[in-house]
């Protein structure tokens, strides 16, 4: 783990397990709880328009990942070939061992780069089957398909709410014993939940990073972590995010508090809700409420990145990686991990 201070650009290297030693008691931690689902799946196409279509075609197989929940029947995905999947068309999708489809699909919508809107055929429980027949969408980089125990590795310890296309990288570092560390320590540890889908992992498209648009992606406020936010800024205690997609939360949800307060001039106080969120955070964003944050590193030319950089300032960010680099810290998902202060 690289430590990084924002204020003075310093760095240093260091051990993620001595991440309790680092924060100091009454530090607020926050982590996204959001579980992956086995959201990759494979489907064959439907013979004709989907009104005509009753049965699979067994020729060519269609990859879909499930990227956001739209309603209990409606789901946004990627698909590949794109190209061959166009709306009016039906996907079946069936398990490995047997050819009879246990789900159905036609495709209502489509967008750029193989984003497609499906609707499902209503079946008792859609998520029990996509249990069985789903994939865990592991990283494109990740040369090998997925075997039972991604189901638990590609998962943070302290996953509960199922509804993620990617992992939370950050959230992956943890343990149950440095968990229990940062409480004896006297870090407070609450909750927030963002699952993670295209507005997290989508490469950067635009030329101009004004033109560049976030795919919206689903997020809840619990209670008492509103109430811990609050505490804290009132007590301006430390509030860590423990990966992008919390601080991506946490910053939308200082907005949304900002929107609806009576004094424009008042501080910021959270309230508990649900929503959807699609902020974009850049150089020159003022953040509000985070004032630490673990992440892992980054690709280059990346919205992530862009966010790191606006909150440790980019010839710091620069600095840091060059660095990372030299002394060969691994990046990507289930890489090495950099905290800034």
């Amino acid at each position: 783990m690289l430590v990084l201070d924002r204020a003075s650009g310093e760095y240093r290297d260091n051990f993620f397990r001595q991440l309790p030693e680092l924060l100091h008691p009454g530090d607020l931690l926050i982590l996204n709880d959001s579980r992956v689902i086995p959201a990759r799946l494979y489907a064959t196409r439907g013979r004709g328009a989907a009104t005509q279509a009753s049965s699979p075609d067994p020729t060519g197989r269609i990859e879909v990942l499930l990227t956001q929940q739209l309603s209990a029947d409606e789901w946004t995905a990627l698909v590949r070939p794109g190209k061959k999947v166009q709306p009016g068309e039906r996907l079946f999708f069936a398990a490995t061992d047997t050819s009879v489809p246990l789900l159905e699909a036609d495709v209502i919508a489509a967008a750029e780069y193989g984003e497609r809107t499906l609707r499902f055929k209503p079946t008792e429980d859609f998520h029990s089957i996509l249990e069985r027949i789903g994939h865990m969408p592991l990283p494109p980089y990740i040369h090998r398909d997925d075997t039972a125990s991604d189901r638990d590795r590609y998962q943070t310890v302290f996953s509960q709410e199922p509804g993620s296309a990617a992992a939370p990288t950050a959230g992956l570092h943890f343990t149950p014993e440095v968990l229990d560390q940062l409480r004896q320590r006297g870090v407070q540890i609450e909750t927030v939940t963002l699952h993670v889908g295209l507005g997290t992992f989508q490469p950067v498209r635009a030329d101009n990073v004004e033109d560049i648009r976030l795919h919206a992606e689903h997020y809840t406020l619990p209670a008492a972590t509103a109430d811990a936010i609050n505490a804290a800024l009132r007590e301006k205690r430390r509030i860590i995010a423990a990966g992008t997609t919390t601080t991506r939360t946490l910053e939308h949800c200082a907005h949304v508090a900002t929107a609806d307060a009576f004094e424009p001039h008042a501080g910021v106080r959270l309230h508990p809700h649900s929503g959807e969120t699609s902020i974009f955070i850049r150089p020159g964003y003022r953040f509000r409420v985070v004032s630490g944050l673990l992440t892992n590193f980054h690709l280059p030319q990346s919205t992530l990145l862009m966010l790191v950089s606006a909150f440790a300032g980019r010839e710091a960010v620069l600095s840091a990686y060059n660095h990372a680099v030299r002394e060969r810290y691994r990046f990507f998902s289930y890489g090495d991990c950099m905290l800034i202060l």
